[in-house]
This record gives structure tokens, sequence and C-alpha cells, in this order.
């Protein structure tokens, strides 16, 4: 079980990071890994109903990517500032913040500036949003109270001045496609940004030809963060400290996910949004469920007690990342390493618009 980040490295060439979705979702390539015996085999995403088993639970990630970069000026000297909008400062579900009106709103955003930014700048954006800079929280992280007309959310605004915050790997700017195909079909809870990826091959006919199977879905919800991209940069896996991020579990989630475990029937995770998720608001004591809202910085790693997910939906993901180090901790980390040296050689594509990997028992 190692704790040094250079232990989960490898080579990807910069071709295979997929920098647009394929004509159909569901057209991804699958390639499937069993825990017990490192099994290997070749499939197709679509091929995922015949895996699963009746009865399985599928449990989703029901969050939905915001338009939450904005670039705008500085005031007095026109300076260029981007912004991204990443949680609102009060503990709460970013999809309930943006509801609010615009007035006083205070957020913690990731920026930069030409020559920096420092408490008391403001911002002017399109659309007539302004910000003024509170607070530098270090690391590129800004607290700041946005202001606009009365009675208007920044969702409003968002929509109107906001750009869809593709992935830094993503080299191309956004396109029109992009609003949509950067979605999951079932994203509800507006306040993510950076889209659940694994979700992104499901189409409505995937989960009915699942449910005719007996394979049932559940929703949580997790605001994906940036954390998700920024790279880690203690080598020591011990210090590296993850960014928080707002969950919430439904209590028919819950109950769903508690009624499968007591009867022996498999929870499969749709990403590892939904395995931090899961984990996260598991009772330490029982090991059931809990339904609610909470905050996660849990750091999934080798050693850790999975309590919640048998079998993992995943992407694949970024060299030296805290996603390839939680898939080695459910899949084992040499396993994990040469499922992603096969698929490199094998040609799979890499990252949110890339291919897939289903994590079996």
């Amino acid at each position: 079980m190692s704790s040094l980040l250079s232990d989960y490295d490898f080579e990807l060439p910069e071709a295979q990071i997929a920098q647009a979705p394929l004509a159909s979702r569901d057209a991804s390539r699958l390639l499937v890994v069993s825990r017990s015996s490192g099994a290997r085999e070749h499939r197709h995403f679509s091929d995922l109903t015949g895996l699963l088993r009746e009865g399985d639970l599928l449990v989703v990630n029901d969050a939905r990517v915001i338009p939450a970069r904005l670039l705008g000026s500085k005031a007095g000297t026109g300076g260029r500032v981007e912004l991204l909008v990443v949680r609102p400062s009060a503990p709460t579900l970013t999809s309930q913040a943006l509801g609010g009106a615009t007035e006083a709103l205070e957020w913690i955003c990731l920026g930069q500036a030409s020559k920096g930014l420092k408490p008391g700048a403001r911002v002017s954006f399109p659309e007539g949003l302004e910000a003024e800079v509170l607070e530098a929280l270090g690391g590129g992280e800004y607290r700041v109270r946005f202001h606009a007309a009365p009675g208007t959310s920044l969702a409003e605004l968002l929509d109107k001045a906001g750009r869809l915050p593709l992935p830094p790997y993503i080299t191309r700017a956004p396109e029109a496609a992009d609003a949509e195909r950067y979605q999951t079909v079932y994203a509800r809870a507006s306040g993510a940004v950076a889209a659940p990826t694994a979700g992104l091959h499901f189409t409505q006919a995937t989960f009915e030809a699942l449910a005719a199977r007996g394979i049932h879905r559940v929703e949580v919800t997790l605001d994906v963060g940036p954390g998700t991209f920024l790279p880690v940069r203690e080598e020591n896996l011990e210090k590296h400290h993850m960014h928080p991020e707002r969950y919430f579990v439904p209590e028919a989630t819950a109950r769903a996910v508690n009624a499968a475990r007591a009867e022996g029937r498999r929870v499969v995770a749709v990403g590892t949004t939904v395995v931090r998720t899961l984990e996260s608001a598991t009772d330490p004591d029982s090991g059931a469920l809990r339904a609610g809202t909470g905050e996660t910085t849990l750091f999934i790693r080798p050693g850790f007690r999975f309590r919640q997910v048998d079998v993992l939906l995943t992407n694949f993901h970024l060299p030296r990342s805290t996603l390839v180090v939680l898939v080695s901790a459910l899949l084992g980390r040499e396993r994990t390493l040469a499922a992603y040296r096969e698929a490199v050689a094998a040609g799979y594509r890499f990252f949110s618009y890339g291919d897939a990997m289903l994590v079996t028992e």
C-alpha cells in the first residue's frame, strides 16, 4: 500500500486525451477488470446491461455543471480577471445557494488576474454582474461577494455571463454541443464545476434496458469541485488535503442502498464522486448509509475499508491524481496500473470525454 504519489504514475500519449465526445454517448469502449482475479476484458459501454446482474442497484450523481467561468476586468485599471465560481462560503449545497438574490452573496472562487487579486479589488463582468474580493484564502482561492440588481439570482446571471468550465486538458474552446454533451442525461441539481463523467455514457435507452433486467437507479448529489483537476503537490499522499465538496443523500436513496446491502445485492457506483458520497455518508458504527446533507474531504487511498460500494464504473483518470489513487484502493495499485497500461496500448480514449472502465468483484 504505497503512500507515494510517484507510485501512481503512468505514461499517457497526449493524442489519447479525448478532446470531444463520440457521436453517440454509449459508443465508448469499456475495459472490464475483476477485483478478485485481475482478469481484463475489452467490451463496449453498450454491453453494460449484460455485464450487471439482476438486483444490482445503480447509484448516480445527478449534479449539473453550471457555467461557472467568468471573464471580467478590474474596476479602474481594466486588467483582465478570470473567476471560477466554486461553492458558497456558507455550508450549503450550491444548487440551493444559486437561487438566492445576489445583492450580497459570498462565494469561494478560484481566481487569476493579470496583476494578481487583492482584498478590496472590484471586478466587472458582462450582464451587469459585479464582484468584490473580500479575502485571499491561498492556493488561488478567494472569498468573493457578488452584486447585481435586486431580486436577481446568481444562477440567472451565470447563465447569461458565464461560460462552461471544460477541463483544462480539453484545449479547445467550448462549443454549443458541449452544453448538452458535458451534462449527464439525468443532471438535475445545478452546482458542479465539473461533470461526473462516468455518467456521460448513459442514455435513456440504457436505463430502460437496465430497468427491464431488474437493475434500478437512485441518485445522490455531490457538487464536483475543481479539486478533481488540481495537481497533487505532496509526494507523501498522507499530507494531501482534498478540497471540500458538499453532498446530499435523499431518504429514498439511503433506504434503497441499505436494503441492497442487507439483501446481499450489489451497489454499483457510477463514478468516483458517488463512491466518495456513499462512503462519506456512512455511519461509522452501524455501517448504514445516512440520508441528509454533508461536506466531504474524504481522500480514499489503498487500505481504505469500503462499506457501501461493490462495483465501480469510472472513466480513465489523470496520472498521479487522487482519482487513480481511489481506483487503486478498490482494485489494487498493481492491477490498476496494469489495466491503465493495457488501455493505453489498446488505444483507449482518456478523461472526461473518453472511454470507461468497469471494476467488478
